[in-house]
């Protein structure tokens, strides 16, 4: 299969239908996400985004149509092993554990990336554990709050721990939903630029849904836009923006709110 945006797939999501009873949230969806780059996913709300992502992560089976990872065919494998294959999923409200410090967040995070656990821990190459968790803490500015147990960070920063624990797993594709939901526009700027500096440049393939317009067209390379459960459009940022099909079902109410 070729991404006709550029580059190589490492996913697609291929003629995908889903049907709560009577209701079709998604009408036969091919998504291709390209290897290296980060897409997005937009749309109105109920327009089938979350759904999708649901079918791509594993906790939602499509009434038809298939899912394939980096060639290979997915549709039926579950999401823990698609965890373990190289997904990675953030999600809208931040899940870690609330009673551990964000440097025992992370910490768990690398471990479980390495397929230890906390009782193994203090055997073999702790070291180069503490150096990950280190590295990790400095590159999402969380150096300061390492001894915080996470329950009493602010949003921002417990979506920054979210998403550098996700990152920690070394995923080969990162699902971010809405990574900026409640957050300051301070916030807003400082986990954008987050994103960019650990995905952007090739170095992760990540598929995001986000309701901020200036989060999606700054980040994004390639942009899908579904409504009413089909993709109306896809390309660029530049060429969503004008597209009228978007503007008049989407963009136009995105932007003002």
């Amino acid at each position: 299969m070729s991404d006709r945006g550029g580059g190589e797939p490492l996913l697609v999501a291929e003629n995908v239908a889903k049907r709560f009873g009577g209701f079709l949230a998604l009408d036969h969806v091919t998504l291709v996400v390209p290897r290296g780059r980060i897409s997005a996913l937009i749309g109105p709300n109920g327009a089938g985004k979350s759904t999708l992502f649901g079918i791509i992560a594993g906790s939602v089976q499509p009434s038809a149509g298939r899912i394939v990872f980096d060639g290979r065919d997915i549709t039926r494998v579950p999401g823990w092993r698609r965890a373990r294959m190289g997904m990675s999923r953030a999600f809208q409200v931040a899940r870690f554990f609330p009673s551990f410090t964000v440097a025992e967040n992370l910490r768990s995070a690398v471990l479980a990336e390495r397929g230890r656990s906390w009782q193994f821990f203090r055997s073999e190459r702790q070291a180069d554990v503490e150096r990950e968790v280190e590295q990790r803490l400095e590159e999402s500015g969380l150096t300061q709050l390492r001894d915080v147990r996470a329950e009493h960070l602010a949003q921002g920063d417990r979506k920054r721990l979210e998403l550098v624990m996700a990152m920690a797993l070394h995923p080969r594709l990162l699902l971010l939903d809405e990574p900026t939901a409640g957050m300051s526009p301070t916030e807003t700027a400082a986990t954008t630029e987050l994103i960019r500096s650990l995905c952007g440049g090739g170095g992760c393939t990540v598929l995001l849904t986000e309701h901020d317009m200036a989060v999606v067209f700054d980040l994004a390379e390639v942009v899908t836009v579904l409504n009413y459960g089909q993709i109306i459009a896809r390309g660029s940022p530049e060429q969503i923006s004008r597209d009228p099909r978007v503007v008049e079902a989407y963009l136009g109410e995105a932007m003002v709110t």
